[in-house]
């Protein structure tokens, strides 16, 4: 029996119902069936894929158009039969979603600037609609231009699970019917999907980079935005007078909560938040949504409705880096100065201050760590191993010593516990571990007793140490893994002046950076100390060479 008072708008369910077709037959399988027959027998698989698309590309006709007049009908039905049949010639039907919205935004963009469709079709010259969209300049905005050239490089497989999941926020069965796949393996997948979104960005920013200071940034700038700490002071310097590279911050940081609203204003453009709120998934007050927050692991609340709510401690932190108005806390001097004060007035002066402890020996056969830390009042450093390890023509007569920061109280260490080319320099608990020992040459090399083919290497990774070949310094890459030590304990890579390897932060367990050279306690490292001899002022067990050091001048 019919209810006495049917209300004209039933609620709308929480996610679009699975329609069309069979469990198992993806988008492709269906293309595959409408290439294979013949003309004028392919309405099956146009029927199945249309009841799967047309209303989510119908309402974002009607939003480009501003209105819900037959004309959005006829532009959802131009954008169908144009993404359908490139797909008849053999073009892939995975991602067939936001192909079919972009199709809608393209073609009521071009309608609207041809003045013969628009005489028959007034609906197309509303200022929030077609006239709108044909007086702008770009569909995409600039700040979200490393987004779009990431998505559009995502295979297809990836495209359809972030679209679906992060967008239209549709439950992992829908988007996994969509492919053919299974439900687990779509939830897997859509991890490395969103990696693979998250490194593209990266990549485009290095790539699309206009200057070689902004491409230096690139890694400064994504390691702290995805562990959630504070960026170095002189990436925020830069970021105040760089609107790329500030862009590029904001984009990075909706990977912690905020994905969808990306996303949508990345492939989309035009009307990409009110299709957002749109979107059924999204009814529920953001529910699903936290909850795909707390699956990735992050500690944001997640975006609600309209994709609004997205990460918000995050976006605190990003805000103030993206207001070119408010002045960076710490960042008093540009980077262009502080090259030139402080690469000009370094001058060279012999290693006799490695007779007073600066490099340990251990050519004696004494263990270096038997006499007391070089920090003072710190505690003994913990006795290292007088055995090599276990890896083959391991250097015993080469003096070997451990690098402490001044600040962190931590000695450099290899991420991962393995001296293996392209590991991250971190920063650990100072122990008996031979990654935490190294040998410093006499051209200038920090060479890693654990692997001792491998030495530090602050060029390869854009300002992130990592462990990379030695180089002669005569090779192209000499001066990548060649440093300078000043007096102060302070270690300059040769192949840029006026930096500094140093912690990227002050938290336990950072990676190791180049920064900006500007004197502060944490770019100061610290050596074990034993009780000097002639020999020591030898670097490398040659007698008779002395490492160059840099005084600092100031």
């Amino acid at each position: 029996m019919p209810h006495p008072h049917p209300h004209p708008h039933p609620p709308r369910p929480s996610y679009p119902p699975y329609s069309g077709g069979v469990p198992g037959e993806s988008d492709e399988s269906l293309a595959a069936q409408l290439r294979s027959r013949p003309e004028g027998e392919t309405g099956v698989p146009v029927a199945l894929l249309t009841a799967r698309h047309w209303q989510a590309t119908h309402e974002y006709a009607v939003i480009c158009l501003a209105t819900s007049a037959r004309t959005a009908s006829m532009v959802t039905t131009a954008a169908f039969h144009q993404v359908l049949e490139r797909v008849m010639r053999a073009e892939s039907a995975v991602a067939l979603r936001p192909r079919f919205l972009v199709a809608v935004r393209d073609i009521v963009r071009e309608w609207s600037a041809d003045d013969r469709i628009s005489d028959v079709l007034p609906d197309l010259t509303k200022p929030a609609g077609g006239r709108g969209m044909r007086a702008a300049k770009a569909m995409t905005a600039e700040n979200r231009k490393l987004a779009e050239r990431s998505f559009q490089a995502l295979p297809g497989l990836a495209q359809c699970l972030l679209w679906h999941t992060e967008v239209e926020a549709d439950p992992m069965n829908f988007p996994a019917v969509l492919l053919g796949m299974d439900t687990n393996m779509a939830a897997a997948s859509l991890e490395q999907a969103r990696e693979q979104f998250r490194e593209g960005c990266v990549r485009a920013h290095r790539e699309l980079a206009p200057s070689k200071e902004c491409r230096f940034y690139n890694r400064l700038l994504d390691i702290p935005i995805r562990r959630g700490g504070a960026l170095l002071p002189d990436v925020q310097q830069h970021l105040s007078v760089c609107h790329y590279c500030r862009y590029a911050a904001e984009q990075l940081s909706h990977f912690e909560g905020g994905l969808g609203t990306l996303l949508a204003e990345a492939v989309l453009g035009w009307g990409a938040r009110r299709y957002l709120d749109s979107r059924p998934g999204r009814s529920q007050s953001g529910t699903r949504l936290r909850g795909h927050a707390r699956h990735r692991g992050s500690g944001s609340s997640g975006e609600g409705a309209g994709g609004r709510g997205v990460g918000l401690g995050r976006h605190r932190l990003l805000s103030r880096i993206t207001s070119p108005r408010r002045p960076l806390p710490g960042a008093t001097r540009n980077r262009r100065t502080l090259l030139t004060s402080v690469g000009l007035a370094s001058t060279v002066v012999l290693a006799v201050v490695l007779g007073s402890g600066l490099w340990p020996k251990d050519g004696s056969g004494a263990d270096p760590a038997a006499s007391s830390s070089a920090t003072a009042g710190r505690g003994a450093t913990p006795a290292v191993s007088s055995s090599p390890p276990a890896t083959g023509n391991n250097p015993t007569s080469i003096r070997q010593t451990r690098l402490r920061d001044v600040t962190a109280d931590q000695c450099l260490d290899i991420r991962g516990g393995r001296a293996t080319a392209g590991a991250v320099a971190r920063l650990a608990s100072c122990s008996t571990a031979w990654t935490q020992l190294w040998t410093y040459e006499d051209d200038g090399q920090l060479r890693s007793v654990a692997n001792p083919e491998l030495c530090l290497d602050s060029h390869a990774d854009a300002g992130v140490v990592i462990l990379g070949r030695c180089a002669a310094a005569s090779a192209e890459r000499g001066n990548d893994v060649r440093y300078d030590l000043t007096v102060r304990g302070e270690l300059l890579p040769r192949w840029a002046e006026g930096l500094a390897v140093a912690p990227a932060s002050g938290d336990p367990d950072t990676d190791v950076v180049v920064k900006v050279r500007d004197g502060s306690a944490d770019q100061h490292w610290l050596t074990d100390t034993v009780t000097a001899s002639p020999e020591s002022l030898s670097i490398g067990g040659s007698p008779g060479k002395a490492a160059q050091v840099y005084a600092d001048p100031r």
